[in-house]
């Protein structure tokens, strides 16, 4: 198509999927990320080892060539298992199609495999080790400093991309000297800490390979994701401080009473628990939204630099690569013409990224606290029923998420709460399924305006 070298800040996920489409189209790419390659060294512990891969994730990367490579890797979780107090166990299903699944994929074998792709094409120049210390919007220069020798380059770059994550330099530029620049930064209350189930003995798995495994305990929960090796990826959801928090885990012998009392099959496979938490960081979840996203024809921000999302709908990712795939389809339409194909992605992505950011906070409570209670899981099974007796007349808020990308985030939004309604009109004073008046339920859906 061009000639024309795109600087994408940013070698993650979406920046290293974002330089494919564009090598993909014709142009010439240089790729800048701050850390060492990762194909040469280990990830950094305690940095989500491992990402739930849904739908919307899977298209774009398939636009690229690339689903078949990501499924060799990829492992299918058919619904969430809950753990008791107990450790009893129980499956709840994300949905009740065959390809109703979503996939646990390890981070860095993911980014692997783009940087490899990416690498693959003679116009894309990967650089390491370089972290972006700011961009000057008058003359176009973009300041670089290696974080070997620290020493400091300027480049001319007309176009800019920056996919440098949720504390994006890029985006901290932009609110410096773009007037009418807005954001809202919120961080939850809750931290995250990752540890981990080993495999078992020969390599095999200690619980359900096929599901996501939830402790739900109201104000906090655990969650673990299996990994091909046999392990699983546990995630410690705490509040930051008070009574329950890590604070509170001031000792090994703190951490491992909680476990036993809290999560008492979970610490029964763990035998490196406390080491690994105090060893491992505590983690923050923010949520960032801001506008503009751009500065007329020579800075775009696309992922987490533009739209931040905490990770209880597991879209984080697949809504990056959304915005990758955005990106493809207006190259198709817009061309090179930056002054016209940077709005466009604003306006089509920025309603979207906003409702899953607020679906995402809505989730949380849902996984912690309401996933394991019996209205909910009967709600959630009257509205399988309905989505069996209408078909594409009805489809569950999850179900939009997760397993349809041809509907975007904003309407899925939008016809949930619309059916959220419907739902407790034709639940209220039933406990059974077969308590649902069928006659009602008809009319209510039928009556629904999307």
């Amino acid at each position: 198509m061009t000639a024309q070298k795109i600087h994408i800040v940013g070698g993650g996920l979406v920046g290293t999927l974002a330089a494919i489409v564009l090598a993909q189209r014709g142009f010439a790419v240089a790729l800048y990320e701050r850390r060492p390659d990762m194909r040469k060294v280990a990830v950094a512990a305690g940095r989500s080892i491992n990402l739930a891969l849904t739908a919307r994730g899977l298209k774009a990367l398939g636009e690229v060539g690339l689903h078949d490579e990501v499924m060799k890797f990829a492992i299918a979780m058919r619904g969430r298992m809950l753990h008791d107090a107990q450790g009893n166990t129980s499956l709840v299903p994300y949905g009740q199609k065959p390809h109703e699944v979503i996939h646990s994929v390890s981070r860095g074998d993911l980014n692997k495999l783009l940087l490899e792709k990416a690498g693959s094409y003679a116009s894309v120049e990967i650089f390491f080790n370089q972290r972006c210390a700011g961009y000057d919007l008058a003359s176009r220069h973009l300041t670089l400093v290696d974080e070997q020798s620290s020493r400091e380059k300027t480049v001319i770059a007309d176009v800019v991309i920056g996919a440098d994550g949720g504390g994006s330099a890029l985006r901290h530029t932009m609110s410096n000297h773009v007037k009418d620049f807005a954001m809202t930064q919120d961080t939850l209350a809750h931290g995250y800490k990752e540890l981990v189930i080993p495999a078992a003995p020969g390599g095999g798995f200690l619980m359900e390979k096929h599901a996501l495994h939830i402790w739900p305990r109201k104000s906090y929960m655990l969650i673990a994701l299996p990994n091909m090796d046999g392990s699983f990826t546990v995630t410690l959801f705490l509040a930051h401080e008070g009574r329950e928090s890590f604070a509170a885990l001031a000792t090994e012998a703190d951490v491992q009473a909680f476990f036993a009392e809290i999560f008492p099959d979970a610490a029964r496979m763990m035998p490196s628990l406390g080491k690994d938490f105090f060893h491992n960081p505590t983690g923050s979840m923010t949520t960032v939204k801001c506008l503009p996203w751009h500065v007329q024809d020579q800075l775009l921000l696309i992922g987490d630099a533009a739209h931040a999302i905490v990770p209880f709908f597991g879209q984080g990712m697949n809504a990056g690569f959304e915005d990758c795939s955005a990106l493809g389809a207006l190259l198709e339409t817009h061309g090179a013409d930056w002054k016209s194909l940077f709005p466009a992605l604003e306006k089509m992505r920025k309603p979207n990224t906003d409702a899953i950011a607020d679906m995402a906070l809505e989730n949380f409570v849902e996984m912690h606290d309401t996933v394991a209670d019996a209205r909910f899981q009967f709600k959630k099974q009257v509205g399988f029923e309905l989505e069996r007796r209408y078909p594409g007349r009805f489809i569950p808020r999850y179900a939009m998420v997760v397993f349809h990308p041809e509907i975007p985030y904003a309407e899925a939004k939008r016809r949930g709460e619309i059916q959220d309604i419907l739902l407790e009109e034709l639940c209220a004073g039933a406990t059974t399924i077969e308590q649902i008046d069928w006659h009602k339920a008809a009319q209510l859906v039928g009556d629904m305006k999307f």
